[in-house]
């Protein structure tokens, strides 16, 4: 049973290409509200439209703006971090039809036990589908461990994806906040922790400054990306490969040269690799994977 208010789908919200995005991500199936279509787009999503940085490691800002953010990710060719990811996604929801409320998620993604929280920083998506009250987790943006198929929100039960499973545990002390765990080689890893308050799209634009420009930001000084396809996921920490199969076993992690991390960049992710990335690539793999 939901315990989620969300909105009937926004009129107001900006248009997005339908055509252009479907072509994008090789989607050719029906236009309407329905599971299989949010499951169809949601593992489509995340094979075609890769997760990158590397416009912050460039000095860029990120912006959200949703022509510049459809600039980017459809006509360029590019990736982007949970912000672009899902705000795009929100957007072609809800010309779908779906209903979509945006929430806010602390990540805890690798992060030591003896580290205080972060601040919550990772967007996330609440859907519904219209005449059902099934409240369904979307997230195309969350790197390596990306979700591959949409979660229902409110049960405890271990959920199958195209790329391994999933559950999503209440944490009572925190005003009901949820929990998402992935099954990693064996064991539950925690992903992120969900809170309920809805957020407008405004709302993303002080936790998009702090992502690209604070100097606290792990984005600004280390390079995160990640493509997951039908097979395999592919995760990079700077120079770090990590390649897991579509089940979440490891498959093989290792260091890359500068040219072997371009060639990944390219062939791997599928990012259109400009010359003028070479001195930022020459210095990931400078930094290793201690940054």
């Amino acid at each position: 049973m939901s315990k989620l208010d969300i909105a009937p789908a926004e009129a107001a919200q900006p248009s997005v290409d339908l055509d252009a995005y479907f072509a994008r991500i090789g989607y050719d199936g029906p236009r309407e509200p329905t599971l299989d279509v949010l499951r169809a787009l949601h593992q489509k999503h995340p094979d075609a439209i890769p997760f990158e940085n590397l416009d912050v490691l460039l000095g860029k800002a990120i912006s959200l703006d949703p022509a510049q953010v459809d600039a980017k990710l459809i006509a360029a060719g590019r990736g982007g971090y949970c912000y672009e990811q899902n705000g795009l996604f929100k957007r072609v929801l809800t010309a779908l039809g779906f209903e979509v409320t945006g929430l806010m998620a602390r990540v805890l993604w690798m992060v030591p036990d003896h580290l205080p929280p972060r601040p919550r920083s990772h967007m996330v998506l609440a859907v519904r589908i219209p005449g059902d009250d099934t409240t369904w987790l979307a997230d195309v943006g969350f790197g390596g461990c990306v979700l591959t198929g949409p979660l229902a929100l409110f049960s405890d039960a271990v959920q199958a994806t195209p790329n391994g499973d999933f559950r999503i545990l209440p944490v009572d002390d925190l005003g009901g906040e949820r929990q998402v765990q992935a099954s990693l080689s064996g064991r539950w890893a925690a992903t992120y922790q969900v809170a309920l308050g809805a957020w407008a799209d405004q709302d993303y634009e002080q936790a998009n400054f702090y992502t690209y420009a604070h100097p606290s930001s792990h984005f600004t000084f280390s390079l995160t990306a990640g493509r997951t396809t039908p097979t395999a996921r592919y995760a990079l920490k700077n120079n770090r490969l990590t390649w897991r199969d579509a089940g979440g076993a490891l498959v093989e992690q290792r260091d890359l040269s500068a040219e072997e991390l371009e060639t990944t960049l390219r062939e791997v992710l599928g990012l259109p690799v400009q010359p003028a990335w070479r001195p930022l690539i020459e210095q990931i793999v400078g930094w290793g994977t201690a940054a």
